[in-house]
Protein backbone atom coordinates (compact mmCIF):
# COMPACT_ATOMS: atom_id res chain seq x y z
CA UNK A 1 0.00 0.00 0.00
CA UNK A 2 1.57 3.58 -0.83
CA UNK A 3 0.72 6.04 1.89
CA UNK A 4 2.38 8.98 0.22
CA UNK A 5 0.05 11.84 0.62
CA UNK A 6 -2.01 9.90 3.24
CA UNK A 7 -3.37 11.94 6.28
CA UNK A 8 -3.61 10.00 9.66
CA UNK A 9 -5.60 11.80 13.05
CA UNK A 10 -5.40 10.98 16.33
CA UNK A 11 -7.92 11.09 19.54
CA UNK A 12 -6.72 9.74 22.74
CA UNK A 13 -9.37 9.26 25.77
CA UNK A 14 -7.63 8.89 29.36
CA UNK A 15 -4.61 9.24 31.24
CA UNK A 16 -0.92 10.90 30.40
CA UNK A 17 0.32 7.41 29.84
CA UNK A 18 -2.40 7.34 26.75
CA UNK A 19 -0.96 10.39 25.40
CA UNK A 20 3.00 9.30 25.52
CA UNK A 21 1.83 6.09 23.53
CA UNK A 22 -0.01 8.13 20.69
CA UNK A 23 2.65 9.89 19.88
CA UNK A 24 4.86 7.53 19.71
CA UNK A 25 2.24 5.06 17.38
CA UNK A 26 1.81 8.62 15.57
CA UNK A 27 5.99 8.90 15.04
CA UNK A 28 5.29 5.77 13.42
CA UNK A 29 2.70 6.68 10.91
CA UNK A 30 5.26 9.72 10.32
CA UNK A 31 8.18 7.26 10.00
CA UNK A 32 5.76 5.22 6.95
CA UNK A 33 5.00 8.98 5.27
CA UNK A 34 2.08 9.42 6.35
CA UNK A 35 0.97 13.17 7.45
CA UNK A 36 -0.46 14.16 10.48
CA UNK A 37 -3.20 15.74 10.80
CA UNK A 38 -5.87 17.64 13.28
CA UNK A 39 -9.10 14.97 14.49
CA UNK A 40 -11.32 17.61 13.21
CA UNK A 41 -9.71 17.16 9.79
CA UNK A 42 -10.48 15.16 6.48
CA UNK A 43 -7.93 12.05 6.93
CA UNK A 44 -7.70 8.94 5.84
CA UNK A 45 -7.46 6.52 8.81
CA UNK A 46 -8.47 7.78 12.22
CA UNK A 47 -7.08 6.48 15.13
CA UNK A 48 -8.76 6.11 18.48
CA UNK A 49 -6.81 5.16 21.82
CA UNK A 50 -9.41 4.67 24.32
CA UNK A 51 -9.64 4.26 28.32
CA UNK A 52 -11.80 2.02 30.07
CA UNK A 53 -11.56 3.88 33.59
CA UNK A 54 -14.88 5.62 33.02
CA UNK A 55 -18.60 3.53 32.60
CA UNK A 56 -19.43 5.75 29.91
CA UNK A 57 -16.37 4.75 27.41
CA UNK A 58 -18.48 3.21 25.23
CA UNK A 59 -20.68 5.97 24.99
CA UNK A 60 -17.47 8.67 24.30
CA UNK A 61 -16.07 6.08 21.75
CA UNK A 62 -19.13 5.61 19.67
CA UNK A 63 -19.56 9.92 19.66
CA UNK A 64 -15.95 10.34 18.75
CA UNK A 65 -16.20 7.43 15.63
CA UNK A 66 -19.73 9.93 14.59
CA UNK A 67 -17.27 12.75 14.83
CA UNK A 68 -14.84 11.14 12.49
CA UNK A 69 -17.20 10.08 10.17
CA UNK A 70 -18.82 13.18 9.57
CA UNK A 71 -15.75 14.79 8.61
CA UNK A 72 -15.11 12.10 6.27
CA UNK A 73 -17.34 9.00 5.62
CA UNK A 74 -15.14 7.00 3.47
CA UNK A 75 -12.57 7.13 6.04
CA UNK A 76 -10.51 3.91 8.01
CA UNK A 77 -11.22 4.24 11.87
CA UNK A 78 -8.97 2.39 14.15
CA UNK A 79 -9.24 1.44 18.44
CA UNK A 80 -6.73 1.03 19.96
CA UNK A 81 -5.82 1.11 24.03
CA UNK A 82 -7.19 -0.30 27.16
CA UNK A 83 -10.81 -0.77 26.04
CA UNK A 84 -9.63 -2.03 23.39
CA UNK A 85 -8.13 -4.78 24.59
CA UNK A 86 -11.05 -5.17 27.54
CA UNK A 87 -14.12 -5.18 25.12
CA UNK A 88 -12.42 -5.97 21.50
CA UNK A 89 -15.69 -7.03 20.63
CA UNK A 90 -18.10 -4.80 21.95
CA UNK A 91 -16.09 -2.09 19.91
CA UNK A 92 -15.98 -4.12 16.04
CA UNK A 93 -19.69 -3.36 16.08
CA UNK A 94 -19.57 -0.04 16.30
CA UNK A 95 -20.96 1.14 12.92
CA UNK A 96 -17.92 2.68 11.40
CA UNK A 97 -15.09 1.04 12.56
CA UNK A 98 -12.82 -1.23 11.10
CA UNK A 99 -10.13 -2.33 13.04
CA UNK A 100 -9.26 -2.81 17.00
CA UNK A 101 -5.89 -3.45 18.35
CA UNK A 102 -5.40 -5.09 21.91
CA UNK A 103 -2.43 -4.20 24.10
CA UNK A 104 0.47 -5.15 22.41
CA UNK A 105 -0.64 -5.06 18.97
CA UNK A 106 -1.29 -0.98 19.13
CA UNK A 107 2.44 -0.53 18.62
CA UNK A 108 2.29 -2.55 15.07
CA UNK A 109 -0.59 -0.72 13.79
CA UNK A 110 0.61 0.01 10.90
CA UNK A 111 1.45 -3.61 9.58
CA UNK A 112 -1.97 -4.50 9.99
CA UNK A 113 -2.58 -2.26 7.41
CA UNK A 114 -2.61 -3.77 4.29
CA UNK A 115 -5.00 -1.06 2.46
CA UNK A 116 -7.16 1.75 4.20
CA UNK A 117 -10.84 0.30 2.31
CA UNK A 118 -13.52 0.18 4.75
CA UNK A 119 -14.72 -3.05 6.20
CA UNK A 120 -18.15 -4.55 6.43
CA UNK A 121 -16.89 -5.82 10.29
CA UNK A 122 -14.65 -4.33 12.46
CA UNK A 123 -11.30 -6.79 12.05
CA UNK A 124 -9.86 -7.64 15.90
CA UNK A 125 -6.16 -8.84 16.46
CA UNK A 126 -5.92 -8.77 20.87
CA UNK A 127 -3.83 -10.60 22.11
CA UNK A 128 -4.76 -12.65 26.32
CA UNK A 129 -3.47 -10.23 28.02
CA UNK A 130 -0.80 -12.60 29.75
CA UNK A 131 0.98 -12.07 26.39
CA UNK A 132 1.53 -8.30 27.38
CA UNK A 133 4.88 -8.83 29.28
CA UNK A 134 7.47 -7.23 26.99
CA UNK A 135 8.21 -3.09 27.23
CA UNK A 136 7.68 -0.77 24.64
CA UNK A 137 9.53 2.73 24.94
CA UNK A 138 7.06 6.23 24.75
CA UNK A 139 7.10 9.65 25.13
CA UNK A 140 4.43 12.67 23.62
CA UNK A 141 6.60 15.60 21.81
CA UNK A 142 5.75 18.06 19.98
CA UNK A 143 2.09 18.52 20.29
CA UNK A 144 2.51 20.17 24.28
CA UNK A 145 4.85 22.49 26.42
CA UNK A 146 5.63 19.69 28.48
CA UNK A 147 6.34 16.12 27.51
CA UNK A 148 4.62 12.62 28.66
CA UNK A 149 7.66 10.28 29.44
CA UNK A 150 6.39 6.68 30.18
CA UNK A 151 8.65 4.90 32.47
CA UNK A 152 7.02 2.02 33.51
CA UNK A 153 3.64 -0.19 32.19
CA UNK A 154 1.08 -2.52 33.97
CA UNK A 155 0.14 -3.47 37.36
CA UNK A 156 0.74 -6.52 39.53
CA UNK A 157 -1.88 -5.09 41.91
CA UNK A 158 -5.27 -6.72 42.79
CA UNK A 159 -7.60 -3.38 43.70
CA UNK A 160 -11.30 -4.66 43.77
CA UNK A 161 -12.35 -2.33 41.69
CA UNK A 162 -9.83 -1.90 38.68
CA UNK A 163 -9.45 -3.11 35.55
CA UNK A 164 -5.81 -1.61 34.42
CA UNK A 165 -4.61 -5.30 35.20
CA UNK A 166 -6.93 -6.99 32.33
CA UNK A 167 -5.83 -4.19 30.26
CA UNK A 168 -2.47 -3.37 30.37
CA UNK A 169 -0.40 -6.86 31.83
CA UNK A 170 1.64 -7.50 34.57
CA UNK A 171 4.15 -4.49 36.19
CA UNK A 172 6.73 -3.87 33.55
CA UNK A 173 9.77 -1.20 33.16
CA UNK A 174 11.67 0.32 30.84
CA UNK A 175 15.80 0.39 31.21
CA UNK A 176 16.90 3.66 33.17
CA UNK A 177 19.43 3.96 30.20
CA UNK A 178 16.23 4.16 27.73
CA UNK A 179 14.19 6.86 29.90
CA UNK A 180 17.55 8.69 30.52
CA UNK A 181 18.49 8.56 26.18
CA UNK A 182 14.58 9.83 26.10
CA UNK A 183 14.77 12.14 28.00
CA UNK A 184 17.91 13.83 26.46
CA UNK A 185 15.74 13.12 23.33
CA UNK A 186 13.17 15.49 24.82
CA UNK A 187 15.22 18.33 25.78
CA UNK A 188 17.24 18.46 22.90
CA UNK A 189 13.41 19.38 21.24
CA UNK A 190 12.97 22.41 23.79
CA UNK A 191 10.73 20.77 25.90
CA UNK A 192 11.14 22.33 29.17
CA UNK A 193 8.84 20.48 31.17
CA UNK A 194 8.58 16.37 31.94
CA UNK A 195 5.92 14.62 33.48
CA UNK A 196 6.73 10.95 34.46
CA UNK A 197 3.81 8.73 33.46
CA UNK A 198 2.76 5.13 34.14
CA UNK A 199 0.56 2.55 35.47
CA UNK A 200 2.50 2.47 38.94
CA UNK A 201 5.19 4.16 38.41
CA UNK A 202 6.62 4.25 42.21
CA UNK A 203 6.92 0.02 41.10
CA UNK A 204 9.81 1.55 38.08
CA UNK A 205 12.01 -1.45 38.10
CA UNK A 206 10.61 -4.33 38.43
CA UNK A 207 10.89 -5.71 34.95
CA UNK A 208 13.41 -3.75 33.59
CA UNK A 209 14.97 -6.07 31.81
CA UNK A 210 12.63 -8.79 31.78
CA UNK A 211 12.59 -10.30 35.36
CA UNK A 212 10.79 -9.44 38.24
CA UNK A 213 14.31 -8.81 40.04
CA UNK A 214 14.30 -4.83 40.87
CA UNK A 215 17.85 -3.75 38.79
CA UNK A 216 16.65 -0.14 39.52
CA UNK A 217 14.50 1.43 42.04
CA UNK A 218 12.02 4.72 41.25
CA UNK A 219 14.58 6.37 44.18
CA UNK A 220 17.37 5.44 41.18
CA UNK A 221 15.02 7.01 38.20
CA UNK A 222 14.52 10.02 40.39
CA UNK A 223 18.62 10.51 41.22
CA UNK A 224 19.49 9.62 37.28
CA UNK A 225 16.51 12.01 35.69
CA UNK A 226 17.60 15.17 38.33
CA UNK A 227 21.21 14.56 36.43
CA UNK A 228 19.82 15.33 32.65
CA UNK A 229 20.81 18.74 31.26
CA UNK A 230 18.35 21.00 29.40
CA UNK A 231 15.34 19.92 31.35
CA UNK A 232 13.88 22.79 33.81
CA UNK A 233 11.29 20.55 35.16
CA UNK A 234 10.51 17.40 35.69
CA UNK A 235 7.23 16.20 37.46
CA UNK A 236 6.10 12.90 38.87
CA UNK A 237 2.27 11.96 38.03
CA UNK A 238 0.12 9.62 39.97
CA UNK A 239 2.54 7.67 42.74
CA UNK A 240 1.29 5.07 45.77
CA UNK A 241 1.70 6.03 48.91
CA UNK A 242 3.33 2.63 50.10
CA UNK A 243 5.56 3.35 47.03
CA UNK A 244 6.49 7.19 47.53
CA UNK A 245 9.22 6.25 49.79
CA UNK A 246 11.08 8.75 52.16
CA UNK A 247 14.06 8.91 50.27
CA UNK A 248 12.37 10.41 47.39
CA UNK A 249 10.60 12.97 49.15
CA UNK A 250 13.87 14.09 50.40
CA UNK A 251 15.43 13.83 46.99
CA UNK A 252 12.66 16.16 45.26
CA UNK A 253 12.59 18.65 48.33
CA UNK A 254 16.58 19.52 47.11
CA UNK A 255 16.35 18.55 43.64
CA UNK A 256 17.59 20.72 40.70
CA UNK A 257 14.75 19.98 38.46
CA UNK A 258 11.90 17.57 40.04
CA UNK A 259 8.85 20.19 40.99
CA UNK A 260 7.01 20.08 44.42
CA UNK A 261 4.00 18.90 42.95
CA UNK A 262 2.65 15.18 43.99
CA UNK A 263 -0.22 13.57 43.09
CA UNK A 264 -1.09 10.33 45.68
CA UNK A 265 -4.45 8.26 45.42
CA UNK A 266 -6.03 7.50 48.60
CA UNK A 267 -9.55 6.46 47.28
CA UNK A 268 -11.06 6.32 50.34
CA UNK A 269 -10.55 7.70 54.08
CA UNK A 270 -11.53 4.95 55.50
CA UNK A 271 -9.29 2.18 56.33
CA UNK A 272 -12.23 -0.48 56.52
CA UNK A 273 -12.87 0.97 52.94
CA UNK A 274 -9.31 0.86 52.06
CA UNK A 275 -9.03 -2.93 53.17
CA UNK A 276 -12.20 -4.10 50.57
CA UNK A 277 -10.70 -1.88 47.65
CA UNK A 278 -7.72 -4.10 48.66
CA UNK A 279 -5.44 -1.11 48.78
CA UNK A 280 -1.97 -1.92 50.53
CA UNK A 281 -1.96 0.98 52.75
CA UNK A 282 -3.95 2.09 55.76
CA UNK A 283 -4.71 6.25 56.04
CA UNK A 284 -2.27 6.27 58.87
CA UNK A 285 0.57 5.91 56.43
CA UNK A 286 -1.20 8.55 53.88
CA UNK A 287 -0.82 10.93 56.62
CA UNK A 288 2.78 10.63 57.79
CA UNK A 289 3.28 10.93 53.48
CA UNK A 290 1.52 14.37 53.20
CA UNK A 291 3.24 15.65 56.41
CA UNK A 292 6.40 14.95 55.15
CA UNK A 293 5.83 16.48 52.33
CA UNK A 294 4.98 19.90 53.83
CA UNK A 295 7.56 19.54 56.58
CA UNK A 296 9.98 19.65 53.81
CA UNK A 297 8.25 21.84 50.58
CA UNK A 298 5.54 23.92 52.57
CA UNK A 299 4.53 24.99 49.75
CA UNK A 300 4.19 22.33 47.25
CA UNK A 301 0.90 21.04 45.98
CA UNK A 302 -0.05 17.38 46.94
CA UNK A 303 -3.51 16.41 44.34
CA UNK A 304 -5.66 13.52 46.02
CA UNK A 305 -7.66 10.79 43.57
CA UNK A 306 -10.57 9.55 45.96
CA UNK A 307 -13.28 7.26 44.87
CA UNK A 308 -17.27 7.74 46.11
CA UNK A 309 -19.85 4.84 46.44
CA UNK A 310 -17.67 1.88 47.13
CA UNK A 311 -19.82 -1.02 47.75
CA UNK A 312 -21.27 -1.15 51.18
CA UNK A 313 -19.53 2.74 52.15
CA UNK A 314 -22.04 3.63 54.83
CA UNK A 315 -23.06 7.21 55.35
CA UNK A 316 -20.59 7.06 58.17
CA UNK A 317 -17.41 5.50 56.41
CA UNK A 318 -18.39 8.18 53.61
CA UNK A 319 -18.38 10.99 56.12
CA UNK A 320 -14.97 9.58 57.59
CA UNK A 321 -13.61 9.95 54.40
CA UNK A 322 -14.74 13.30 54.41
CA UNK A 323 -13.48 14.79 57.34
CA UNK A 324 -10.17 12.58 56.79
CA UNK A 325 -9.65 14.88 53.63
CA UNK A 326 -11.12 18.10 55.14
CA UNK A 327 -8.50 18.02 58.03
CA UNK A 328 -5.64 17.50 55.60
CA UNK A 329 -3.12 19.48 54.32
CA UNK A 330 -3.79 18.76 50.59
CA UNK A 331 -4.20 20.79 47.31
CA UNK A 332 -7.01 19.53 45.25
CA UNK A 333 -9.31 16.35 44.83
CA UNK A 334 -9.89 14.13 41.90
CA UNK A 335 -12.86 12.61 42.57
CA UNK A 336 -14.35 9.64 40.64
CA UNK A 337 -17.49 8.00 40.81
CA UNK A 338 -17.67 4.10 41.44
CA UNK A 339 -19.11 2.76 38.23
CA UNK A 340 -19.07 -1.10 38.18
CA UNK A 341 -16.63 -2.59 36.25
CA UNK A 342 -16.99 -6.14 34.64
CA UNK A 343 -14.70 -9.05 35.60
CA UNK A 344 -13.55 -7.27 38.84
CA UNK A 345 -14.30 -8.59 42.48
CA UNK A 346 -16.47 -5.40 43.56
CA UNK A 347 -18.68 -5.70 40.88
CA UNK A 348 -20.06 -8.67 42.74
CA UNK A 349 -19.57 -7.16 46.54
CA UNK A 350 -23.08 -6.65 48.57
CA UNK A 351 -23.97 -3.44 49.84
CA UNK A 352 -24.32 -1.64 46.34
CA UNK A 353 -24.71 2.42 46.47
CA UNK A 354 -27.41 3.81 44.49
CA UNK A 355 -26.52 5.97 41.90
CA UNK A 356 -28.29 9.23 43.50
CA UNK A 357 -26.41 8.60 46.80
CA UNK A 358 -23.03 8.14 44.82
CA UNK A 359 -24.14 11.68 42.77
CA UNK A 360 -24.57 13.07 45.90
CA UNK A 361 -21.49 12.15 47.96
CA UNK A 362 -19.39 13.06 44.49
CA UNK A 363 -20.79 16.34 44.45
CA UNK A 364 -19.73 17.16 48.06
CA UNK A 365 -16.24 16.43 48.10
CA UNK A 366 -16.13 18.28 44.43
CA UNK A 367 -17.38 21.25 46.41
CA UNK A 368 -14.24 20.49 49.20
CA UNK A 369 -12.20 20.24 46.52
CA UNK A 370 -12.87 23.45 45.31
CA UNK A 371 -12.41 25.02 48.73
CA UNK A 372 -8.84 23.31 49.28
CA UNK A 373 -7.64 24.43 46.05
CA UNK A 374 -9.06 28.04 46.77
CA UNK A 375 -6.96 27.94 50.13
CA UNK A 376 -3.93 26.45 48.39
CA UNK A 377 -4.11 29.25 45.95
CA UNK A 378 -4.91 31.97 48.95
CA UNK A 379 -1.71 30.02 50.62
CA UNK A 380 0.77 31.61 47.41
CA UNK A 381 -0.56 34.90 47.56
CA UNK A 382 2.40 37.33 47.48
CA UNK A 383 5.06 35.15 46.93
CA UNK A 384 7.32 34.52 43.75
CA UNK A 385 7.19 31.39 41.22
CA UNK A 386 8.67 30.63 38.21
CA UNK A 387 5.77 30.71 35.19
CA UNK A 388 5.88 27.85 32.25
CA UNK A 389 3.51 29.44 29.73
CA UNK A 390 1.08 26.87 27.93
CA UNK A 391 0.68 27.13 24.03
CA UNK A 392 -3.23 27.69 23.84
CA UNK A 393 -5.41 30.66 23.13
CA UNK A 394 -7.75 30.19 24.97
CA UNK A 395 -10.46 33.20 24.71
CA UNK A 396 -7.97 35.94 24.62
CA UNK A 397 -5.68 34.07 27.31
CA UNK A 398 -2.82 32.52 27.82
CA UNK A 399 -2.25 29.91 30.79
CA UNK A 400 0.39 28.86 32.40
CA UNK A 401 1.55 26.85 35.75
CA UNK A 402 3.99 27.54 38.50
CA UNK A 403 6.48 25.01 39.87
CA UNK A 404 3.84 23.87 42.42
CA UNK A 405 0.72 23.92 39.94
CA UNK A 406 -0.69 27.03 40.88
CA UNK A 407 -2.42 27.76 37.44
CA UNK A 408 -2.19 31.21 36.26
CA UNK A 409 -3.57 33.64 33.09
CA UNK A 410 -2.48 36.53 31.46
CA UNK A 411 -3.81 38.46 28.27
CA UNK A 412 -2.73 35.99 25.25
CA UNK A 413 0.87 36.76 23.86
CA UNK A 414 2.29 34.38 21.64
CA UNK A 415 6.53 35.80 22.72
CA UNK A 416 5.12 33.61 26.01
CA UNK A 417 4.41 30.17 25.06
CA UNK A 418 6.82 27.58 25.91
CA UNK A 419 9.08 30.19 28.03
CA UNK A 420 9.57 30.68 31.99
CA UNK A 421 9.21 33.92 33.61
CA UNK A 422 9.23 34.94 37.34
CA UNK A 423 6.01 36.35 38.69
CA UNK A 424 4.68 37.25 41.80
CA UNK A 425 1.03 35.94 42.71
CA UNK A 426 -1.40 38.79 43.07
CA UNK A 427 -5.08 37.89 43.47
CA UNK A 428 -7.43 35.21 42.51
CA UNK A 429 -9.73 36.29 39.72
CA UNK A 430 -13.70 35.21 39.19
CA UNK A 431 -12.32 31.47 37.54
CA UNK A 432 -10.17 30.37 40.37
CA UNK A 433 -6.53 31.41 38.57
CA UNK A 434 -4.42 33.86 39.61
CA UNK A 435 -3.29 36.87 38.40
CA UNK A 436 -0.22 37.90 38.93
CA UNK A 437 2.73 40.22 37.88
CA UNK A 438 5.85 39.60 36.14
CA UNK A 439 9.60 40.36 37.66
CA UNK A 440 12.51 40.61 36.23
CA UNK A 441 12.36 41.81 32.64
CA UNK A 442 9.07 42.86 32.62
CA UNK A 443 9.09 44.26 36.24
CA UNK A 444 5.63 45.95 36.58
CA UNK A 445 3.45 44.68 34.14
CA UNK A 446 -0.01 43.46 35.20
CA UNK A 447 -1.62 40.38 34.01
Amino acid sequence: MSTSGKKVAFHTLGCKLNFSETSTIARDFRDEGFERVDFSEPADIYVINTCSVTENADKRFKSIVKKAQSVNPDAFVAAVGCYAQLKPEELADVDGVDLVLGATEKFKITQYLNDLSKNDFGEVHSCEIQDADFYVSSYSIGDRTRAFLKVQDGCDYKCTYCTIPLARGISRSDTLQNVVRNAEQIAAQDIKEIVLTGVNIGDYGKGEFGNKKHEHTFLDLVKALDQVDGIERLRISSIEPNLLKDETIDVVAQSRAFVPHFHIPLQSGNNEMLGKMRRRYRRELYVDRVNRIKKLMPDSCIGVDVIVGFPGETDAHFLDTYTFLQELDISYLHVFTYSERDDTPAATMEGRISLKKRKKRSKMLRGLSAKKRRAFYESQLDSTHEVLFEGENKKGFIHGFTENYVKVKTPWDPALVNTTHEVQLKEIDEDGLLRFSFTEENQGVMA
